[in-house]
């Protein structure tokens, strides 16, 4: 059994308008992490993934692929995540900020 994770992060590159969200919540679901994404009015998507260790880190490096169409630049962690982040039930799609 490994220890839970959370991590904060902002995807930069090609990631709206692609369907990189409901793509995150698919694979986020399929994973079995809880969080949420959304879409930053800067054009980047913010992520907040919590689960068992190696599903989050499977999650990260899905992100720096993405979905067909999405150009990924960079996927930039969030230093200080509040721990709170992550620790509602499930995986949600949030509004854009």
């Amino acid at each position: 059994m490994t220890q839970d994770r959370i991590a904060h992060v902002l995807i930069h590159g090609r990631v709206q308008g692609v369907g990189f969200r409901a793509w995150v919540h698919h694979q986020a679901a399929l994973h079995g992490l809880k969080g949420w994404v959304r879409n930053r009015y800067d054009g980047s998507v913010e992520a907040v993934f919590s689960g068992p260790g190696e599903m989050v880190e499977v999650m990260l490096k899905a992100c720096h692929q993405g979905p067909s169409g999405a150009l990924v630049q960079l996927v930039e962690p969030v230093e200080g995540a509040d721990p709170e982040l992550g620790n509602q039930g499930g995986f949600e799609v949030r509004r854009t900020v």
